[in-house]
């Protein structure tokens, strides 16, 4: 088991990489988790590293393409951190992000705590501690390269591939009598390339999926909280993006979100 200096170690090195654009084949052995706990550990430093508290969770690898994607065989969750989350239509920088995709998502801001229990939550339960359902655009990248041969305990460490997060605005009310499962989003990158996805890849429901993380978090003592954001994992294979351009998720009736990405000087 990592103690808590190792660690906390761990993390710094991570969070290095992070800052200056550059990637690692593997933590040093020391350092190198070997389980979720873990994983877990080490991502709990990212808060204080970040100087604010964090603005939610998001989930990576709810799909098989994720999965297949980051080479691991289950969902895996991550923090967002509030430095790297923006608004509908805001313009990223692109900086040195080597996965360069973008991947279309719901969302959901809690409106009530889900402490850490013994007993599973339902996803009744979950949706009863929602307040609001978002369209968002997630925008992945690692601190490992290759990412495949990571593991999936250094890509919790690595903060499951967390980078930068667009929160659209919030749904209408409608959602809750909406199969999201069936809910289908159009994707368009610079004006023209279509791409499709439908909330069943997320786990085969992104409610489905929000509870997962309300007891992945729960299993390791930590708990969702009121105000965060949660975003629940691709609805659509992830999609190639590039310096100077742009990505539209439309989610019909449920609304859209979108982002900019600058261009390197």
């Amino acid at each position: 088991m990592l103690s808590e200096s190792q660690a906390k170690e761990a993390a710094e090195s991570i969070w290095r990489c992070w800052q200056e654009g550059t990637v690692i084949d593997a933590l040093p052995a020391p350092l190198r988790p070997t389980n979720r706990v873990e994983g877990y550990a080490v991502q709990a430093y990212y808060e204080t590293l970040s100087g604010q508290p964090i603005a939610g969770w998001k989930i990576a690898a709810t799909s098989a393409a994720g999965q297949s994607h980051i080479g691991v065989d289950g969902p895996i969750a991550g923090r967002l951190l509030a430095a790297h989350v923006f608004e509908d239509g805001a313009t990223l920088d692109f900086g040195h992000n080597r996965l360069a995709v973008a991947e279309p998502e719901f969302a959901f801001r809690m409106n009530r705590d889900l402490p850490p229990r013994t007993q599973d939550y339902s996803v009744d339960e979950v949706l009863a501690a929602v307040g609001t359902l978002h369209a968002a655009i997630e925008i992945p990248d690692s601190r490992f390269e290759p990412v495949e041969r990571a593991g999936a305990a250094q890509l919790i460490a690595d903060n499951a591939c967390a980078h930068d997060f667009v929160l659209g605005p919030a749904m209408p009310e409608t959602w809750r009598g909406t199969d999201l499962s069936q809910h289908k989003v159009t994707v368009t990158v610079d004006g023209k390339e279509t791409h499709e996805g439908i909330g069943a890849n997320v786990l085969g429901d992104p409610r489905i999926a929000l509870a997962w993380i309300a007891n992945e978090l729960s299993r390791h003592g930590i708990g969702l909280k009121a105000g965060h954001v949660v975003t629940t994992g691709t609805c659509a294979t992830p999609i190639p993006i590039a310096p100077g351009g742009s990505m539209t998720a439309d989610f019909g009736a449920l609304g859209s979100v979108s982002a900019r990405f600058a261009k390197i000087a």
